[in-house]
């Protein structure tokens, strides 16, 4: 199995999009509206890191990071945060082994952004795994608290609401 982790090119589009669709269409919890997220971040400028696993040519895997604000009750907010997702691998792919790929070369290339740390809403059994933890001074309104987490890669992790890009709202 050869694969190569690298950055998205215009010509990865469609196979995002496909990959998105397919690695979502049997989730539970989503709006199946991951797809438009992806391409609207793209569209605003937000996408600030699309990574994508090639085997031989075609696209099996993506991740989708983008700047999240984290405001606290005095109106200061954190600097350097990402958000994470969506983060997608084709169906006959999952559980090879993909998706921590993913993971970690997402949160390397984070790193060496000197990026302060990063947020996602997932499965603490799986995200976990990679040091992300819920912290009750963190929310994501309307989410359970369990399944929005963060993980610090300089200095602590902040207090406060968090937001995504409004492209998160997209429906089309």
């Amino acid at each position: 199995m050869t694969l190569q982790l690298r950055h998205e090119t215009p010509d990865d589009t469609s196979a995002i999009e496909a990959v998105t669709v397919a690695a979502f269409a049997d989730a539970p919890h989503t709006s199946h509206t991951e797809q438009f997220i992806v391409r609207a971040l793209r569209a605003a400028g937000e996408l600030t890191l699309s990574i994508v696993v090639d085997e031989h040519g075609q696209v099996v895997g993506h991740v989708a990071l983008s700047p999240v604000t984290i405001t606290d009750g005095l109106g200061h907010k954190a600097e350097g945060w990402y958000g994470l997702g969506p983060i997608s691998v084709l169906p006959n792919r999952q559980g090879q082994g993909i998706g921590s790929r993913l993971m970690e070369q997402a949160l390397s290339k984070l790193r060496a952004m000197q990026a302060a740390g990063c947020v996602l809403l997932g499965d603490p059994a799986y995200y976990g795994r990679f040091g992300f933890q819920a912290h009750t001074g963190l929310q994501l309104p309307g989410v359970p608290p369990g399944y929005f987490m963060a993980l610090a890669l300089h200095g602590p992790v902040p207090e406060g609401i968090a937001r995504y890009s409004d492209a998160f709202n997209a429906t089309a």
